[in-house]
Parts: C-alpha cells; structure tokens; sequence
C-alpha cells in the first residue's frame, strides 16, 4: 500500500497497542521528497486515520535524538 508511492524507499509499520475499537500502530517511513498528502490519502483509503506526526527528521545527514539526564540525578 504505503510502496505505491515511489518515493518510499522504506517502511516499517509497527503495532503499538490493541483495545476494544482501535489499533494503534506507528509507521516509519524512509525517502525523498515524501508527500504527507499523498501518504495520508492512502493511508485514508485503508481506513486509518493520522492522529499525530511525533518525528520529522530531515537533512543530509540523520540526527539522533539523545535523553538527558536529569541535573539531580
């Protein structure tokens, strides 16, 4: 589905939780020039629906988040 795109070069969908009504899954997506139009309305005609985008990392080069500790610890 998310590969019709030709500039995706990588995905990776993972499922994050499950309850009565919804499964949350987050996706991961690799490539140039990517499209959130185009990835939401095929994302849309799957039935699935974007609550947030929590990560954008753009550049030549990827950029690691890093976790601080806390001063008093």
């Amino acid at each position: 589905m998310m590969t019709r795109d030709d500039r995706v070069s990588g995905l990776n969908i993972t499922l994050k939780e499950v309850d009565q009504n919804t499964e949350s899954i987050t996706i991961t997506l690799e490539g140039d020039d990517l499209s959130y139009d185009s990835i939401k309305d095929i994302l849309e005609q799957a039935g699935a629906v974007i609550h947030s985008i929590d990560q954008v990392v753009a550049g030549k080069r990827l950029v690691e988040e890093v976790t601080l500790q806390p001063e008093n610890s």
